[in-house]
């Protein structure tokens, strides 16, 4: 139903390329350093070697993420689409139409954001083909250490350490990768019954009508396209990557004090660069989920904090020990239930 090519070329329109000089610290040294810190700090050694640092164009995430979202996206499109019966030849058109510009707008919008990524294809049937790869996008991090005023040396540090705390992460915690990869699935699965003629061809109600006025006057542009059991799943991925984000700033903060003697007026920079959004940006993230990433960077981060202060290191070693002892959403806002629930497994250890 989305035409790849067309959403590629719309995507990199949208990304422009970027002006800013083009950082040249080393990042096979950076992320080199970040390994030792965050391995010895975090306790969790790598099934292997990490992969490389790869400095890129905007273009480039273009391509390569538009490429996993195609591994994602068209098996379960195409399922989708045989539900539709004699419909579905005007429905693909019709729905292809509307997909291939999201995706191509979303893609362009992040490629201009983006600052590192650690791109880990979570579905097995193409984690072999496509092994994690560990992005940097160079013109995106010369205009934010221009925009900063920030040492360039210290503001790569910072952001290699949190994306080699996430191929750590990956790396070091053997069911993590297979247990989002399950809660991924059970999403896409109901997506793909929402495809569906019944579902798609009718007037709204008015408690539809309703449903859809709320949600947008909240922000919660989520709640327009998932139904509850599929928010349930929903809360509980957003859990996951709350506590990976959290951790990955939290270690950050950790491991390199020396490193980032800046590292309160960087966050301060960042914050406000947030603030400065104009209305359509601000929008826009609230439309594509960014402040919802935000918010996840936030409070996964005063969990992790919360816990090695009331318990040490060892009790934040264990939220890793298995999918059980991951928080729930409402556990992130309140540490010590997490702390109370887990005491018993952890005192066993």
């Amino acid at each position: 139903m989305i035409d790849w090519i067309l959403a590629e070329r719309l995507a990199g329109y949208v990304a422009g390329t970027g002006d800013a000089r083009r950082p040249s610290t080393d990042l096979a040294a950076l992320a080199a350093e970040s390994e030792r810190r965050v391995t010895a700090y975090t306790g969790l050694t790598p099934a292997g070697s990490l992969p490389e640092p790869e400095g890129i164009s905007r273009r480039d995430w273009v391509s390569s993420n538009i490429s996993s979202m195609r591994a994602l996206l068209d098996p379960v499109l195409e399922r989708a689409g045989s539900g539709l019966g004699p419909l579905r030849p005007a429905a693909k058109i019709a729905f292809g139409l509307v997909l291939t510009t999201e995706v191509g707008v979303v893609i362009g919008y992040l490629a201009q954001r983006v600052l590192g990524q650690y791109e880990l294809v979570l579905l097995d049937e193409s984690a072999l083909a496509r092994p994690p790869r560990l992005l940097f996008v160079l013109p995106n991090l010369g205009e934010a250490v221009r925009t900063f005023g920030a040492d360039e040396r210290e503001f790569m540090t910072w952001v290699t350490l949190h994306e080699v705390t996430h191929a750590v992460q990956f790396s070091g915690v053997p069911w993590l990768q297979g247990h989002l990869a399950g809660l991924v699935r059970e999403l896409l699965q109901g997506a793909e019954v929402r495809l569906d003629s019944s579902r798609k061809l009718h007037w709204p109600s008015r408690a539809e009508v309703n449903r859809v006025a709320e949600a947008l006057r909240h922000g919660d542009f989520i709640g327009l396209v998932t139904t509850a059991n599929e928010r349930s799943v929903l809360d509980r991925v957003q859990a996951v990557m709350a506590v990976i984000e959290g951790h990955a700033e939290h270690v950050m903060d950790a491991v390199a004090p020396d490193l980032l003697p800046s590292l309160p007026r960087l966050r301060e920079s960042l914050n406000r660069r947030r603030r400065s959004q104009s209305t359509l940006s601000r929008i826009a993230a609230r439309l594509l989920g960014l402040d919802l990433k935000l918010r996840q960077y936030e409070q996964g981060k005063i969990f992790c904090d919360a816990i090695v202060q009331d318990a040490g290191t060892d009790a934040l070693h264990y939220v890793f020990s298995s999918p059980e002892a991951l928080p729930t959403l409402t556990e992130l806002r309140d540490p010590p239930a997490w702390l109370a629930r887990t005491l018993a497994a952890r005192e066993a250890i």
